[in-house]
Order: structure tokens, then C-alpha cells, then sequence
């Protein structure tokens, strides 16, 4: 097998290891007998642990990120960019919700500078979040809500989406979730 693909599955088999077990509770010669190498061969593809750690929170924090730059560069209003970033969650998940599960849960093992660079990716993203809320809320297309909390509720309304295991049932909860809260946030019409 190709180097670059053994590669991929090794991150695979990290990913699923990491949400069944925990990133703390995972070795490196689990991650071995996983992918059916000798814990010595694995080191000729991969590092360490916390640089699968790290890539896969990396990669998932620029995909958000390229998401928030491609929406923000339509000419959308701030409910349909809204609905597009609950959307693009949803898409994230269901390509891969093994590395989502790993980004949303065990970020925290990162250690330093790489901490600090995705807790940055990660506000950049929720303040570029905020400031659509807050632009929906002075065009008067949004109630006026607290839009810490309102950004709060919208990110934890897909937090859970990776749980589903089938692909139909994570692109059926897009939906859903859009009909649910945008109802709740989307300003009485005026008329």
C-alpha cells in the first residue's frame, strides 16, 4: 500500500479509535494492531499520536473556515447565510463523522502552539458567526436575542448531528434543524 494511503487510513483508524475510546485511552499500539502494523512500522507513517490529533482538528478547522469565507462572499442575506452554515455543519459531519466526532470532543489534548492556533481558527469562525446574527438583527430579519446566545444554540443545534451513522439520516437532520431554528430566531414579518 502507498505510503499517502496507508497514511489515510491510519487517520481513519485514529479517528474511530479516538471517538470509541477516548484520545487519552488510546495507544499507539492500539492504533498499530487497528490498522495491522507493528507499533515500530507505524512510526514510518505517522509521528506521534497528537499529530493525528492534530490533523485531523486542524483539516476539519479549515473546512469550517473555507466554508465561513465561501458563504460570506454571497450575496446572501443573514438568515440564508445562516441557513447555509447549518447546512455546511451538517455536510461536514456526514463526509466524515468519525473526524468530526475527534474535532468536536478531543480538541482540548492539543498541545501548544497547536492549542492556540485552533482556539483562534475556532473564535474567528463564531465571531464571523456572531457578526451575521448581528447584521440579521439590525436588518430586522432576526429578533432581537442575545446573539451570544443565539450563536450558542445554533452551533449546539448540530453539535450532535455526527451520533447519526447513516448519511441520509445526518442530511435529513439539516433540514429539520434549519425548520426549527430558524423559526425561532427569524423576526415576526411586519406587515
Amino acid at each position: 500500500m502507498a505510503k499517502s494511503n496507508k497514511r489515510e487510513t491510519i487517520l481513519y483508524a485514529a479517528a474511530k479509535l479516538f471517538r470509541d475510546r477516548g484520545y487519552q485511552a488510546t495507544s499507539m499500539r492500539d492504533l498499530a494492531e487497528a490498522v495491522d502494523l507493528k507499533a515500530s512500522s507505524l512510526y514510518n507513517h505517522i509521528g506521534s499520536k497528537e499529530e493525528i490529533l492534530r490533523e485531523i482538528c486542524m483539516q476539519n478547522a479549515d473546512k469550517f473556515s473555507s466554508g465561513m469565507i465561501d458563504i460570506n462572499a454571497q450575496d446572501l442575506s443573514p438568515i440564508q447565510k445562516i441557513e447555509k452554515l447549518i447546512r455546511l455543519h451538517v455536510e461536514i459531519a456526514s463526509n466524515d463523522y468519525t473526524a468530526i466526532t475527534s474535532f468536536n470532543d478531543e480538541w482540548r489534548h492539543l498541545g501548544e502552539p497547536t492549542l492556540s492556533d485552533f482556539k483562534a481558527k475556532r473564535k474567528s469562525y463564531e465571531m464571523q458567526f456572531l457578526n451575521i446574527i448581528q447584521e440579521g438583527m439590525e436588518a430586522g430579519e432576526i429578533k432581537r436575542l442575545d446573539a451570544q446566545m443565539c450563536l450558542n444554540t445554533l452551533l449546539s443545534s448540530t453539535r450532535w448531528v455526527y451520533d447519526y451513522h447513516s448519511r441520509k439520516e445526518v442530511e435529513s437532520s439539516g433540514d429539520a434543524i434549519i425548520d426549527i431554528v430558524i423559526s425561532g430566531i427569524r423576526a415576526e414579518a411586519i406587515g
